[in-house]
């Protein structure tokens, strides 16, 4: 039976992101990710032109993922400090459900590979800070947190925080939680 349209792609991303889980955080060959599906590299390019491509996929999910949630976040809650308190629950919760996507986000596993998936995790790093700020704006506005503050310099230091659990994470071979300390830590982020 024929695999429907867009199964086997997904199959190929799914793998790859498996692969990614591996503590030793080996680069990634076609050869080997043909292996573990058990296919010839020529059947991974009828899908993906590039290993590029494939990583790309995987950003694409990341950011489908992230920013659909906290789209939802800000949709459905109206406090500034609630929404960036949920958005880094989010931010700091989804490397455990995703772990090889982690070495994604930190550009560890892009190390190597052409350098705009580099650029596209930077990017989407500068939107989540932009998010960040909006948020701390909001709060400020409402008197939930100084007025006075500098939103920038505050998303910079939270999206640095977050990156940092990030990175945490992923060197621990996935065991340090990046939830570790959070609730003692975030009355320090505000």
């Amino acid at each position: 039976m024929a695999a429907k349209p867009g199964e086997r792609k997904m199959q190929i991303l799914q793998t790859l992101a498996e692969m990614l889980q591996k503590p030793q955080g080996t680069k990634i060959t076609t050869a080997a990710l043909a292996a573990k599906l058990d296919v010839s590299e020529a059947a991974l390019y009828r899908h993906f032109a590039s290993k590029a491509q494939m990583f790309e996929g995987l950003i694409e999910f990341i950011e489908q993922t992230l920013f659909g949630l906290i789209n939802k976040i800000t949709v459905d809650e109206q406090s500034g400090v609630k929404q960036l308190e949920a958005t880094l629950s989010l931010l700091l919760a989804f490397p455990k459900k995703n772990p090889g996507m982690t070495r994604v986000l930190i550009g560890d596993a892009l190390v190597n590979e052409d350098e705009r998936l580099q650029v596209r995790i930077n990017q989407l790093h500068d939107r989540l800070e932009a998010t960040i700020r909006q948020s701390l704006r909001i709060a400020a506005t409402q008197q939930e947190i100084a007025s006075n503050i500098d939103a920038g310099a505050q998303a910079n230091l939270i999206i640095c925080y977050v990156i940092g659990r990030w990175h945490q994470f992923a060197k621990s071979g996935f065991k340090r939680e990046p939830m570790e300390y959070w609730q003692a830590q975030w009355p320090q982020l505000l």
